[in-house]
């Protein structure tokens, strides 16, 4: 260690600041690399874990023993089993029973498969707010697994350029994400470069989700939209209409697109207000939290009145505040929370994402609670976890189909 410092300290001497950071950079991408093979042995990639019977009655209301008897006759997948004989589903094998039993039951089809039907609009659900720790990435990353493992089709996008969605699925942004491979891509001006957007789709390990990744590429966006603008050079969708047109192309694939927006207002802020048709405002009870939530809304209030300019309308199913962080053991946070239940009643979610060990355990691993298998942490710890996390997407799911006009 000694030498190491020594060899650091020669270096430094000899580098000037941008070199500097940028060494420190590729040592900490390395490192991460190595850290990363170790946690997702043997190809460094995520996998997703299996379910057993009673997880799998769970989500599909399927009873236990009807799993178990289909089993013993052979009908429907067949699921591995460990050395007790208990069964185990893959994701994919509980949506090929969610597909059977729908079938098999019209009348009851929605409850097995609740994908959105003919009629009902692809739900574009942006979850903003431009404070960092306000949980953004933590909520759709478990939005997103927990609609997948209820049966709906996700896209998940990433327009952050610090891309932590992306690494939250097993992308390491500067060494998996390529040149003219996030959402940028299929925003861009340059007409010979721009892609179509199924292009840059990617599947994931966790059956249901596809994923649009981000690294630093997206800022482009943020730097080249102005000079389009100053030059008046673009003949095509206006800069903020290019999102919302890029996700028409791929509407009939999926039932809801999940925007993990920067945490900024600027151009694809913007961009993702426009093209959402629900958006989710994240904010930590914290006085410091709520102060800049209040600039937050006040800019976008700001940049909404600059669309309506521009002769485009919002029309949005539902905005909502879902408090995050929340220690309801915490007096002064439990003041916040009822400060803004007072002022804005219903439009706060009534369930709130508790700060929990687990979670934070989960977070470490680059996984959601809905990775984590019993006995990875203690009981109780991973079912009050599961419960605050599974009310509070139960609450948006609900949201999305009353969307739909859904009872």
């Amino acid at each position: 260690m000694a030498i190491a410092n020594r060899v650091e300290s020669a270096v430094g001497l000899q580098e000037d600041a941008g070199s500097k950071i940028m060494r420190h950079a590729g040592i900490l991408s390395g490192q991460l690399q190595q850290l990363r093979t170790r946690m997702y042995p043997p190809r460094s990639e995520k996998t997703l874990r299996s379910f057993s019977t009673n997880e799998v009655s769970k989500l599909t209301s399927i009873p236990d023993s009807t799993l178990k008897l289909m089993s013993t006759e052979g009908r429907g997948p067949v699921p591995s089993r460990l050395e007790n004989n208990h069964r185990l589903y893959t994701l994919a094998q509980i949506n090929e029973l969610r597909e059977l039993f729908a079938k098999q039951k019209p009348a009851d089809a929605l409850r097995f498969l609740p994908r959105r039907r003919a009629g009902e609009h692809l739900q574009v659900l942006a979850i903003a707010n431009f404070k960092g720790g306000s949980a953004k990435t933590t909520t759709c990353i478990h939005l997103s697994h927990y609609l997948a493992l209820q049966g709906y089709r996700v896209l998940a996008l990433d327009l952050d350029p610090q891309a932590s969605l992306s690494a939250m699925f097993g992308a390491q942004p500067e060494l998996d994400v390529g040149s003219n491979e996030t959402i940028y891509a299929a925003l861009r001006y340059d007409e010979a470069e721009r892609r179509p957007i199924r292009d840059i789709i990617r599947k994931t390990y966790f059956e249901g989700v596809d994923l649009i990744p981000g690294n630093l590429e997206v800022m482009e966006y943020e730097h080249e939209t102005p000079r389009v603008l100053a030059n008046k050079s673009s003949s095509g969708a206006i800069f903020f209409e290019r999102l919302k047109l890029a996700l028409s192309e791929v509407e009939a694939d999926y039932d809801v697109v999940i925007l993990d927006t920067p945490p900024s207002l600027g151009f694809l802020t913007l961009s993702a207000i426009y093209a959402a048709t629900s958006m989710i405002i994240t904010v930590h009870p914290a006085m410091l939290d709520v102060a800049s939530m209040s600039q937050f809304l006040l800019m976008m209030g700001d940049l909404i009145s600059v669309l309506n300019e521009s002769g485009a309308q919002l029309d949005q199913d539902f905005i909502r505040y879902l408090i995050t962080r929340h220690d309801p053991n915490d007096a002064p946070q439990s003041q916040v929370v009822a400060m803004l239940r007072h002022l804005f009643g219903t439009d706060v979610l009534l369930p709130t994402a508790i700060e929990s060990t687990a979670v934070e355990a989960a977070g470490l691993g680059k996984r959601s609670i809905y990775e984590l298998e019993m006995g990875q942490i203690g009981r109780d710890t991973h079912k009050r976890a599961r419960e605050s996390v599974d009310a509070v997407n139960e609450a948006i799911a609900r949201l999305i189909n009353d969307s739909w006009g859904r009872t």
